[in-house]
């Protein structure tokens, strides 16, 4: 009996541990975090719907080199003298005594139905179509490209949140420790006060300093919670739950010349790439102004029948031919040309603007960097320091050779420098990225070295 009650148990125990394993949530990665953000982002949306936009443009500018094919059902009646002449003929129902005058000038209604086939196709527009096409095709691609630089930028948004967040969760990390600190130099100057070795007012200022970790142990939860926040809203995910992520910890990153960067932004930024191709586009557009001067050929064709009823016989006439037009007063065309190449200069300003832009980024997108790994190996020394130097006051206290006020100095010191160590930790990441961003670099992969 105990053996099947020891058996149950242990089948509870193994569902219930089963069933907790199963509910507790994994630690968000970087990498998750990017693809959930580039998934619901509303602004890769967007560009999303820019690309297909820009794809069914570049369809229906390839429509023009195909003909058009029309078919036409039309059903009327009247006694209009015209109508009334044209259409017996055209049924083939015209007799010798439709020529009497009376019949002529006052026909009594006729109706007919009508079938028409009618196409057209333009065989030469002096490549006009040709440079229409190309210019949709290089405006599809400036869409892919500009959803690549808005891809890269919801990814620079969410490593600035993610770390945010790693950041802030070592802020926690920091404020409790110095919480800890804080609570056992009471204990140890309350111990001096009760031996005779401190006055009452040390106990006094101990107190203090415990109140005020306790009062940043509140104010980093409210970072840490709103850190969250802003990482929710740039994977636009509103229902992200904060979890324990993985610690932010140091990294070496690679350096590369200052020179070499630009030159890599200049091929890969891709706001630049697509920007050059709005540029080719239109350069395109330009050209088609231009062909719009030219010669047109144009073939055309017709074929009808005409009958009495609709399920009658009747007569059926075809006709077909070439056209060749040119316009001899093209005075909107002239303006349409203007027009266009006003538009031409105006992209090649924005793009020599863009590259100056590009080149000024890096170049501080490299300094950053640069300051950031000073302002780290600084950070590291001066922490290793202040530790050292409380740990020599707490002894100096102790043996009555120092003041609480020197000590609560040093304990103050020693805070804030672990305090700008993660940052600059945090800044180190963040300067990279930004220089990723600014050569265009920032790929999802690539941001996988900042976790």
């Amino acid at each position: 009996m105990n053996s099947r009650r020891d058996r149950v148990l242990c089948l509870a125990l193994l569902l219930y541990t089963g069933g907790a394993a199963s509910v507790a949530q994994e630690p968000l990665t970087l990498r998750q975090a990017i693809d959930r953000a580039l998934g619901q982002n509303p602004e890769a949306a967007v560009a999303h719907a820019d690309g297909q936009e820009a794809k069914a443009a570049a369809s229906l500018a390839r429509t023009q080199l195909l003909p058009q094919l029309n078919f036409t059902e039309d059903i009327s009646r009247g006694d209009d003298p015209v109508y009334v002449f044209g259409t017996r003929l055209r049924q083939r129902q015209f007799t010798q005594a439709d020529f009497a005058v009376n019949a002529l000038n006052r026909p009594q209604p006729i109706g007919n139905f009508s079938t028409r086939l009618s196409g057209s196709w333009m065989a030469f527009d002096s490549f006009k179509t040709q440079r229409e096409i190309r210019r949709a095709d290089l405006f599809k691609e400036s869409a892919s490209s500009s959803a690549k630089a808005v891809d890269q930028q919801i990814v620079f948004h969410v490593v600035g949140a993610f770390q945010s967040v790693l950041y802030a969760q070592r802020e926690i990390d920091v404020a409790q420790h110095e919480q800890e600190t804080a609570a056992a130099l009471l204990t140890s100057v309350d111990d001096h006060v009760k031996a005779g070795l401190a006055v009452e007012s040390d106990r006094m200022s101990a107190q203090v300093n415990v109140a005020a970790r306790k009062q940043e142990m509140i104010a980093a939860q409210g970072d840490l919670e709103l850190a969250w926040a802003e990482l929710g809203e740039a994977m636009g995910a509103t229902d992200l739950k904060a979890t324990e992520l993985e610690p932010i910890e140091p990294h070496t990153f690679p350096q590369q010349p200052l020179e070499q960067e630009i030159a890599t932004a200049a091929k890969t930024r891709p706001d630049l790439i697509a920007l050059g191709q709005v540029q080719s586009a239109q350069a395109s557009a330009l050209g088609a102004a231009k062909s719009d001067f030219g010669p047109r050929v144009s073939a055309y064709g017709d074929w009808e029948e005409d009958r009495t009823s609709f399920a009658g016989s009747g007569g059926n006439n075809w006709v077909a031919g070439v056209q060749i037009s040119v316009d001899i007063l093209p005075m909107g065309k002239r303006a349409q040309l203007a027009r266009e190449g006003a538009a031409k200069q105006k992209i090649d300003a924005q793009l020599a603007a863009l590259q100056q832009h590009v080149r000024l980024a890096v170049s501080q997108a490299h300094i950053h960097r640069q300051t950031a790994t000073l302002s780290l190996e600084t950070a590291r020394a001066a922490m290793d320091q202040s530790a050292e130097s409380l740990r020599i006051l707490k002894n100096r206290y102790g043996a009555g050779l120092a003041t609480i006020t020197d000590l609560l100095r040093a304990e103050d010191a020693e805070r804030q420098s672990q305090s700008n160590y993660w940052h600059a930790v945090y800044g180190n990441a963040m300067a990279y990225a930004e220089l990723l961003y600014a050569t265009g670099t920032l790929t999802p992969d690539a941001a996988e070295e900042l976790q």
